[in-house]
């Protein structure tokens, strides 16, 4: 067991204890006029249009006792994006990521994250309770970097009544975002004013780069009873759209070994980097949005009320993945293999060598490419949840609020048809890198890309029946009193239990396939050249190959720059599933990879303490939660052991991890009313998160050696990790300077002294590979995650103006300044961060133009490399017109200036990628009653 509750005061607590002291020594012993319209509980009003969205979340924001931004629908369904992640875009201090983890970006911010730190540092809640979390992209959903984000794709904005943006931590609030958390609330059928209210959205949403367009659908019903006693609503959404990305891919740098061959003849090579595999990518992928919320509430008197909720959202995700690719760690080999001929460049970039322009010439019998072509047609996931919540008013001074609840989710690939194919056999290979902002220069000297007729079958691969189940349950009491006298107005005070649970079983490997008479597995017999033994029916027979073959669209990579092979030949995913039909899928148990099983059980307990307090011209709040947090993990090891299990992919046993963690976590929020426009805050603070669940207990992801006798590379858990602690100072001043303005400014400091960083482990695996087909125990560098530390300091400017009656602005800034303990950057920290947006509304017509920006940041490992996202910056705008009171249509385009994504690794003389997506427009008729 391991604990971490110290009688003694941390800094934080010692600061806390000042700071209540001096405002107590401070207060007049007169009580002050009590704020009774502050303290109320803040009613949801449904406001119509972007000025008066845009007053009520300057109201909120200004009268709430802690830092605070809020986000406010325009009118029901309406929010100001089709996103959810776009519109929290906007916000000072949060940025967003197209991506869950280092699998490049699409074209929809999908993940949020807040002041200089990565998506699982901000928690992300609804209605005040935490969502299971689900993904639809294989590598995370049992990968060691899976994450505690949840994916705002599966959260349609029509859902959305307001958010509120928590920059500072009370006691009160739900423990779990180190940087922050965000709480998405919806409506309550009670708030609608009209006692039936119906509402649809009918639209279609054109992507320009795959050229197709769907359908958005959505509707809501909300009826109440002429007491106001009881109210149901119902809302149910269905929207589909198309995507494309284009893109280049370097897979990885490895590295010319100093005592090789290559560096004995070539003394310049030694040590010097280049690309690992170098594809030119092509995805395409449909994703269908479905589901609903269901809300009841029951309200008999005015002391009692209770809200059943129902939310279910799936997505469909079937995608289909080619890349067509120089295989530089098979042909370089580390130095061990061909050298580059004379002419080629070395890049020097302090200290780093990188090999970016380099020839080899044919060479009879050596494979120069490698092309996998994955089909993944049932890939998804899903959520839901039931809460229920009650308030019960006890007597004019006690209020109580009681909410229990359950979330489920689950991420699924079962199915991924795949082919990997050797190209560009005894063909040569030459590259040159362009930088990061342009896609490399490389080809197979002559080959003919639009032909299978040279290609030879390399592997079968792809695991089957991949499934993570994700579940939280949870129950809370809060309570709160009405002092009334001396320095405290009122007492909260509440507990809370959760219980989190996340698993995921073996998962299928198939192989080549040598079907005997039985339609069972038969042994490979690699003295064959269909790796089967005669008279069994192989996969690896060209007859069984797929004859007809499709093409890259004829613009693919037009944006990307650099000349690249763009005519590719494929398989359509169908052709890829009935080739597939002969793969090794054997369901004996001696295909399942053990590696990929794993379980994690995270009970919590909490309680609280928290004084609201109020004085003559200033308010705020101090208290103390208390979290106990019991981790139970269970990791698969390689090799024999208790309660061990065999298969073709070795042998693996199951090793149980039990340990507790204690928390005690201070915070104070002060709130000063300087003059009649202009509020300072001082907030001081410590908060926890727990570790990502990938990085406690995940999936071995494994990266075999391109050669027999090479090092593999890959990732791995590490159950024993510690909650990430932080110790937290936030101080800002607004200046409510005009109705619907304000200029503000904030500065912030995390201390975060238990980060979670990257170390390396030596371990050996049972492995095989197309280069080693008789399977081998090679070993592994794996990256693990280790407790470090790291600091986190910055400043937020953000400035909105009405211009006129009609105009108006807005804008802000972020500077975050992010290092670990060896003064390396912290993951997702962009350095500088800002937004730009200008509308105009009147009674009929309204549009809006807005800009994103964010510089460079750190996204972790990948394949045992660096792995960064260059600069990127979105333009989206909107138009509005409303034909009566019950029609109105709108026009929301996205990615106006067809950003590219770019990422690199050690430097920009080493690209990792660059993808492009295009454009997306949204027209939708908004009808309502």
């Amino acid at each position: 067991m391991k604990s971490n509750l110290k009688p003694n005061l941390t800094p934080i607590a010692s600061a806390v204890t000042v700071l209540v002291m001096t405002v107590a020594m401070s207060a007049q012993a007169q009580q002050a006029d009590t704020k009774k319209a502050e303290k109320e509980e803040q009613q949801q009003v449904i406001v119509t249009g972007v000025r008066a969205s845009m007053q009520q979340s300057l109201n909120q924001k200004r009268n709430a006792e802690s830092h605070i931004e809020v986000i406010t629908a325009e009118d029901i369904g309406k929010m100001p994006d089709k996103n959810v992640a776009d519109s929290l875009q906007r916000v000072a201090g949060v940025t967003t990521s197209s991506a869950s983890g280092n699998e490049g970006g699409f074209d929809e911010n999908d993940r949020v994250s807040m002041r200089g730190t990565n998506p699982s540092l901000t928690q992300t809640l609804i209605n005040g309770h935490n969502m299971a979390a689900g993904d639809w992209f294989v590598l995370n959903q049992s990968g060691a970097g899976v994450g505690r984000s949840i994916s705002y794709t599966l959260l349609p904005s029509e859902l959305v009544g307001r958010i509120e943006v928590n920059k500072t931590s009370q006691a009160s609030l739900v423990e779990g975002g180190v940087a922050g958390s965000i709480n998405v609330i919806t409506r309550k059928p009670l708030e609608f004013k009209k006692q039936l209210t119906a509402e649809a959205s009918l639209g279609v949403v054109y992507a320009d780069l795959p050229k197709k367009s769907d359908p958005q659908l959505s509707g809501l019903i909300n009826w109440k009873n002429d007491y106001n006693t009881f109210g149901l609503m119902v809302q149910a959404f269905s929207e589909k759209r198309s995507l494309r990305r284009d893109g280049q891919e370097i897979l990885g740098w490895s590295q010319i070994a100093a005592g090789s061959p290559m560096a004995k003849t070539n003394p310049d090579l030694a040590g010097a980097y280049y690309p690992s595999l170098m594809g030119a990518a092509l995805f395409e992928q449909t994703r269908h949005r479905t589901g609903g919320l269901v809300s009841a509430q029951f309200k008999p008197s005015k002391e009692f009320d209770i809200v059943l909720s129902g939310f279910s959202s799936k997505l469909d995700a079937a995608n289909y993945n080619r890349n067509y690719m120089l295989w530089g760690s098979h042909f370089i080999d580390g130095g061990n293999g061909q050298a580059p001929e004379a002419g080629y460049t070395v890049a020097n970039n302090n200290g780093v060598k990188t090999l970016t322009s380099a020839t080899f010439k044919p060479v009879a019998g050596t494979t120069y490419g490698v092309y996998d072509q994955i089909s993944r047609p049932d890939a998804g996931s899903e959520v839901n949840f039931f809460s229920a919540e009650a308030t019960w008013k006890a007597s004019s001074d006690l209020r109580f609020n009681g909410q229990l609840g359950t979330s489920k989710a689950k991420g699924k690939t079962p199915t991924q048809d795949v082919a990997e194919w050797n190209v560009g056999n005894g063909s040569g290979a030459s590259y040159h890198i362009n930088g990061v902002n342009n896609a490399a220069d490389w080809s197979l000297g002559n080959t003919n890309y639009a032909s299978r007729s040279k290609d030879t079958l390399g592997w079968v691969f792809g695991y089957q029946n991949t499934l993570v189940n994700d579940e939280e349950s949870w129950a809370k009491l809060d309570g709160e009193y009405q002092l009334n006298q001396g320095l405290f107005s009122s007492l909260k005070f509440g507990v809370r239990a959760t219980e989190h649970k996340r698993d995921s079983g073996a998962a299928l490997g198939q192989g080549p396939g040598c079907k005997n008479s039985a339609g069972t597995q038969a042994p490979w017999d690699w003295s064959q050249s269909t790796w089967c033994p005669v008279g069994t029916v192989a996969q690896n027979d060209p007859a069984k190959f797929p004859s007809a073959v499709s093409q890259y669209p004829s613009n693919y990579g037009s944006g990307l720059g650099g000349n690249f092979p763009s005519n590719v030949w494929y398989y359509t995913p169908a052709q890829l599933a009935e080739f597939n039909k002969y793969s090794n899928r054997d369901n004996n148990g001696t295909r399942l990879d053990y590696g990929t099983q794993f379980a994690l059980k995270e009970s919590v307990n909490a309680f609280y303490v928290q004084g609201n307090m109020e004085g003559e011209g200033w308010s705020g709040n101090v208290g103390v939660r208390v979290v106990q947090t019991k981790e139970s993990v269970i990791s698969t090891l390689t090799g024999p052991g208790a309660g061990q299990k065999s298969s073709d992919f070795g042998t693996f046993h199951f090793e149980k991890s039990d340990n507790t963690y204690n928390d005690v976590l201070p915070s104070l929020n002060l709130r000063f009313d300087l003059q009649k426009d202009l509020v300072a805050r001082l907030a001081v603070s410590k908060t926890m998160t727990r570790p990502d669940f990938g990085a406690l207990a995940s999936a071995i992801s494994l990266s075999p050696p391109s050669t027999a006798t090479g090092t593999g590379s890959g990732s791995g858990a590490n159950p024993n990790l510690k909650p990430i602690r932080s110790n937290n100072l936030d101080a800002s001043l607004e200046w409510y300077f005009a109705p619907r303005a304000l200029l503000s400014g904030s500065v912030y400091y995390m201390d975060l002294t238990s980060y979670v960083g990257i170390g390396q482990d030596k371990r050996s695996y049972f492995t095989t590979s197309s280069a080693i087909p008789q399977g081998a125990m090679v070993p592994y560098v794996l990256s693990v995650p280790v407790n470090s530390s790291a600091k986190v300091k910055g400043f937020e400017l953000a400035y909105e103006q009405p211009i006129g009656n009609n105009f108006g602005m807005a804008a802000n800034y972020t500077y975050a300044d992010a290092k670990d303990a060896k003064d390396q950057e912290v993951v997702g920290a962009s350095k500088n961060t800002y937004n730009l947006s200008g509308y105009y509304e009147d009674d009929t017509f309204n549009a809006r133009l807005s800009y994103s920006y964010r510089s460079a940041f750190y996204s972790g490992l990948d394949r045992e490399t660096a792995f960064s996202q260059a600069a990127t910056g979105s333009l989206s705008a909107s138009l509005g017109y409303k034909i009566n009171e019950n029609f109105a249509i709108s026009l929301d385009a996205h990615n106006l200036n067809n950003p590219a994504l770019k990422y690199f690794a050690l430097n920009e003389n080493q690209p990792r990628s660059i993808y492009q997506s295009g454009r997306q427009y949204y027209l939708t008729l908004r009808v309502k009653m």
